[in-house]
């Protein structure tokens, strides 16, 4: 049985200033690739910092944060990016 790109979840590590560092609660059927990106371009996180996806069929973790904040600048002009995502995606890119 193959596995497919619905098999991984990808979930948001959010800063919440002083209430700390969480990953978002997020409905399974919400925390794919596309969402996620959708998410981050229309400004829904207010202080990302990184993105992780995981595989529990294939057995494995990865931070995609960089592969993510690379989309969000090919899939929208650098202007047209919240202050969120662009701080995200130049954080990203100071790692």
């Amino acid at each position: 049985m193959g596995t497919s790109q619905e098999d991984t979840v990808y979930l948001v590590l959010e800063d919440f200033g002083s209430l700390g560092r969480a990953y978002r609660e997020t409905d399974p059927s919400q925390a794919d690739r596309q969402t996620v990106l959708s998410d981050l371009l229309s400004g829904q996180y207010e202080r990302p910092l990184r993105i992780v996806a995981f595989n529990t069929t294939q057995g494995w973790a990865r931070d995609v944060t960089g592969e993510i904040a690379g989309e969000a600048l090919r899939n929208a002009d650098q202007d047209d990016l919240s202050p969120a995502a662009r701080a995200f995606v130049e954080g990203a890119r100071a790692r």
